[in-house]
C-alpha cells in the first residue's frame, strides 16, 4: 500500500458540487496506468472544501473505478468528531487507507496533535498515513513527535515535505526520521520537484500531484528511482523543471486544475471558490510547457 507511486487526483468541482464524470475519468486514468495506489481527497483533491456527503460519494466512486488498485482518502477536518465520522465513512466505502493532516484554525500544540492521531487510530481497522504539510496546516512536526505518533496502532506511513536536492543532505534527512520510527512505517515524499531526490534518498513512496493527471511519466521516475537508476530518475525529473517551476510559483493544485482543463477533463471553473485557476499569463505559460514536454494527452 505504501510503496511506489501514489497518484493524487484533482476533485473537479464548481459551486454546485463535484463533477463526478470528470472525477471518475481521473480515477480511471490513474488505474489504467497501473499506479501503485490512488490517493483521492488529498490536498489536490480539495477535501477540506467538501461536505460529508460529497466526501462519501467521492470515496465510493474512487474505490469503484480504481480497478482493484488500493485507494486512500483524506479525512482531515477541524474537529476530531468530524474526522472520526469521515474515517467511518471511508472505511464503509472500502478504502485501503486514510490520510490525515492536523487541520486547524486555532494553532495546535504538539499535545493536541498527538491526541488527534491517538484518538483516530483507535477507531481504525485500516492503516493511516500521517500528512506532514506545514505549508497548508501551519503546523510543523518535530521528528520526535512523528516518532511518537508512528508508535500508535495502524500508522502505516508518514508523508514528508520536500527534501534537499543534495543527495547527502536528503539521505541524512530520511535516515534521521527512519531512526525514530518502526520499520513497518513507510516514508513518503511530497513536493513533486523533490520526488526523485526523495526516492533516491530512501523514501518508499511518492505522493504525487503530477501522478494524478500524468501517471505515466510519474511512474517512469518512480520505477527508475526504486530500481536503483538514480541518475535516470533525476534526469527525467529535470526534464520537467519548467512544470516544477509553475508548481512552485502557483501551487500544484492550480497548475493541475488548469492542465486538466487543457486535456478536456471537466469544465471551467473546476476549483472550489474562492480558489481560482491560473490567470491568463500563467495559462499561456502552462500551454507552452505542456507543448514543450509533450503532455497533451
Amino acid at each position: 500500500m505504501f510503496t511506489g507511486l501514489s497518484a493524487f487526483p484533482l476533485t473537479p468541482m464548481n459551486e454546485s458540487g463535484i463533477d463526478e464524470e470528470a472525477f471518475i475519468r481521473l480515477i480511471q486514468r490513474a488505474a489504467d496506468a497501473k499506479v501503485d495506489s490512488i490517493s483521492a481527497l488529498g490536498s489536490t483533491g480539495s477535501y477540506a472544501y467538501l461536505t460529508r456527503e460529497e466526501r462519501k460519494r467521492a470515496a465510493t466512486f474512487a474505490v469503484q473505478h480504481a480497478n482493484g488498485i488500493p485507494v486512500m482518502v483524506g479525512i482531515g477536518s477541524l474537529r476530531t468528531r468530524d474526522v472520526l465520522q469521515f474515517a467511518e465513512d471511508a472505511q464503509e466505502a472500502g478504502v485501503s487507507a486514510v490520510l490525515l493532516a492536523p487541520v486547524s484554525y486555532q494553532p495546535l500544540t504538539e499535545r493536541e496533535v498527538y491526541s488527534l492521531y491517538e484518538t483516530v487510530t483507535r477507531s481504525l481497522s485500516i492503516p493511516l498515513c500521517v500528512y506532514d504539510n506545514p505549508r497548508v496546516t501551519h503546523f510543523t512536526f518535530r521528528d520526535e513527535l512523528l516518532g511518537e505518533i508512528a508508535q500508535l496502532p495502524n500508522i502505516g506511513s508518514i508523508k514528508i515535505p520536500p527534501v534537499s536536492s543534495n543527495h547527502d543532505e536528503a539521505k541524512a534527512r530520511v535516515d534521521q526520521l527512519r531512526a525514530l520510527i518502526p520499520s513497518h512505517v513507510k516514508i513518503g515524499i511530497s513536493g513533486d520537484w523533490s520526488a526523485a531526490a526523495g526516492l533516491n534518498a530512501g523514501c518508499d513512496i511518492w505522493y504525487s500531484v503530477l501522478g494524478g493527471l500524468y501517471p505515466e511519466i510519474s511512474l517512469r521516475i518512480t520505477r527508475a528511482a526504486l530500481t536503483g537508476s538514480a541518475e535516470e530518475a533525476l534526469a527525467l525529473s529535470e526534464q520537467l523543471e519548467p512544470l516544477w517551476e509553475l508548481f512552485r510559483q502557483h501551487g500544484g493544485l492550480r497548475v493541475i486544475a488548469s492542465a486538466a482543463l487543457r486535456l478536456g477533463i471537466g469544465s471551467n471553473p473546476n476549483l472550489p471558490q474562492p480558489i481560482q485557476g491560473l490567470d491568463e499569463k500563467a495559462r499561456q505559460q502552462l500551454d507552452e510547457v505542456i507543448q514543450r514536454l509533450a503532455l497533451q494527452s
